[in-house]
């Protein structure tokens, strides 16, 4: 039993346009996973490719 302290967390909010986003792009990465027989890396594209524009719409609101 030590008495050591937990450092505080940040409270984050997600941001809905990149979680729309994500949603968008993992639904493309599964189609083209699918068509192309290799579902992995669709869906890793998807994600990538998910976060990539969704944050920039994110940083591009925040702009305005």
């Amino acid at each position: 039993m030590s008495n050591e302290k937990k450092a505080p967390q940040s409270k984050k909010t997600s941001n809905p346009v990149v979680i729309q986003w994500l949603a968008i792009g993992i639904a493309i990465g599964t189609s083209l996973g699918i068509i192309f027989d290799n579902l992995p890396i669709g869906i890793g594209l998807g994600i990538g490719l998910g976060l990539v524009i969704g944050l920039a719409l994110s940083q591009k609101n925040k702009k305005d």
